[in-house]
């Protein structure tokens, strides 16, 4: 057994180095043939239980990881890697990626899948105990209407909040703060809401620090549009693939150098893959 182990892991660290060599060479911090994304809404279903990073990544994400590589290493470095925007399920298509997702999976998705995925074990169990999900992010605005809604969508959970200080940068003790409030609450279900890149980076530095066994996922904006301060594009637009231009449409002032400037670099980055 341990020659074989051996091996395996020599083969790793040689696809590891491979990887790192040719994208140096493409100047790229990160490529999509090489994410394992996750192939389908389903297939959420499967994921296993105990600690769980979730990542997502649209467009925008791939341009800024480009730059940032501290976000490229904070969403490879999550277990898991959702495809939450068409162009990235296009992208992956073109490039003919292994694995290969068939839709896309957006936070929204996430988000009611797990869920659900709580209350039906809290309800299979039919414990006096609810179970318990956290929302760390956010305002403190925002989280009453996330715990407002909550208490009438899912009754048998209880809902666990904390707003963060808003600043560019979190000092040490804003850090210890949420560190320890996370693990004091032990969730069963912990969301991180603070914006991309900012999310991903904080989970993925203090990742150890946190003494969980549940699964975790960065949704940034799911938390306005499940509390309702912020509205998704209509169905058709969402199936379309559009639910990018109705964000635009809203928010043309802040959005506008996201999608239309971050979207020829989405194609730029996906053809220097080829």
């Amino acid at each position: 057994m341990r020659p074989a182990n051996v091996g395996w892991r020599l083969a790793d660290v040689g696809k590891e180095v491979d990887r790192i060599i040719r994208n140096s060479v493409l100047g790229l911090n990160m490529r999509l043939q090489d994410q394992n994304i996750l192939s389908s809404i389903a297939d959420l279903g499967t994921l296993p239980q105990g600690k769980l990073l979730i990542n997502t990544i649209n467009a925008w994400s791939f341009v800024v990881a480009q730059k940032d590589e501290a976000f490229a290493e904070a969403l490879q470095g999550g277990d898991v890697l959702i495809p939450d925007g068409k162009s990235i399920v296009l992208a992956c298509r073109f490039l003919k990626t292994t694995p290969q997702p068939k839709e896309r999976i957006a936070g929204w998705d996430l988000f009611c899948h797990e869920m659900k995925r709580v209350s039906s074990r809290v309800q299979e169990f039919k414990g006096s105990n609810k179970g318990k999900v956290m929302f760390l992010g956010s305002s403190e605005k925002t989280l009453a209407l996330i715990r407002q809604r909550a208490a009438v969508d899912y009754p048998e959970l209880e809902i666990v909040t904390y707003s963060p200080p808003f600043k560019a940068e979190f000092s040490t003790e804003d850090n210890a703060a949420m560190i320890k409030t996370v693990n004091d609450a032990n969730p069963d279900l912990l969301w991180i809401g603070m914006t991309a890149p900012k999310q991903e980076k904080w989970t993925c530095e203090h990742w150890n620090e946190l003494n969980i066994h549940c699964h975790v996922g960065t949704i940034g904006a799911v938390f306005d549009f499940y509390a309702g301060t912020i509205q998704r594009a209509p169905q058709w637009m969402q199936k379309s693939g559009l639910e990018w231009f109705h964000r635009l449409m809203s928010n043309p002032k802040r959005m506008w150098r996201r999608y239309l400037i971050g979207n020829f670099k989405f194609l730029y980055y996906i053809i220097k893959e080829l």
